[in-house]
């Protein structure tokens, strides 16, 4: 039987997945995302995508991306901050 006091649906881990991955969710949490982990595929998957992610854009250099691509990138970032 299920313990219902540490079930977490999947929106829920997802928007947690930062923090989870940087270190920064209590041990309560990060207990919590992990047994949801081993029982959601689509969220495991949906980590791994997010790890590969962060992996592939850290072999990203600025001087990778045109001129032109990175003024429309940050155009974008700046819009969503402020939206």
């Amino acid at each position: 039987m299920s313990d219902h006091s540490t079930d977490i649906a999947c929106i829920d881990v997802v928007q947690l997945l930062s923090d989870y991955l940087e270190g920064r969710l209590t041990r309560e949490m990060t207990s919590r995302v992990e047994e949801h982990l081993k029982t959601c595929d689509g969220c495991q998957r949906y980590l791994d995508q997010l790890r590969t992610t962060i992996e592939v854009g850290g072999l990203l250099r600025e001087e990778d991306i045109d001129p032109e691509t990175r003024a429309e990138l940050l155009a974008a970032f700046r819009t969503f901050r402020s939206g």
